[in-house]
């Protein structure tokens, strides 16, 4: 992982703690001084790397050596996102990030993959590859042609801005989004 995401991996914590605490429904007195405290531990982490960065009420907590954190979800669930859908989770935003918040574990995913369910998409890796989301239409197009499973396989890029819309490539094929059309094209 690179260095600016070590760096910055504790205050993605601290902001999913504040936004977790805030629609718990703490008034602003609270949610201010639970974030004040989750900042002085973020201040910790960053002094010692090793060691682990808790928010007040242990909802989040980022540890910079072992490339993860544990977000606590709406429901109350804790769930560890780690490695390199940890490391693409960042890159995007982290729950900032019109991701937004993890639903469940990481799971494993045909070929030795692995994927990661959020509220907004999910974070694909295929084993030998690289991690790339899928979402909005062309997640949906993806998952009624087998997703990882079917044809197309495992994504190979995220969706790229064409003109008149987005498009993804995967192992098998491309699936474009334009003028409000699907298109899937196998190799």
């Amino acid at each position: 992982m690179n260095h600016f995401a070590r760096r910055t991996a504790p205050y993605a914590a601290v902001l999913a703690a504040a936004a977790l605490l805030l629609a718990a429904g703490c008034s602003k007195d609270e949610a201010k001084e639970n974030v004040d405290k989750a900042k002085g531990a973020v201040t910790s982490v960053l002094d010692n790397p090793s060691s682990t960065a808790a928010s007040p009420s242990g909802s989040a907590t980022a540890t910079a050596e072992a490339e993860q954190t544990r977000i606590a979800t709406q429901g109350g669930q804790e769930v560890t996102i780690s490695g390199d859908i940890y490391e693409k989770y960042v890159e995007i935003g982290g729950s900032a990030s019109p991701l937004g918040l993890p639903l469940e574990p990481e799971e494993n995913g045909p070929n030795g993959g692995k994927y990661q369910d959020f509220a907004g998409g999910t974070i694909y890796s295929a084993e030998d590859g690289d991690p790339h989301i899928v979402w909005g239409e062309i997640r949906k197009a993806w998952e009624a042609n087998g997703g990882a499973n079917g044809k197309l396989g495992y994504p190979t890029s995220d969706e790229q801005d064409i003109p008149g819309g987005k498009e993804s490539t995967f192992t098998g094929g491309t699936i474009t989004w334009k003028d409000g059309q699907i298109t899937v094209t196998p190799k």
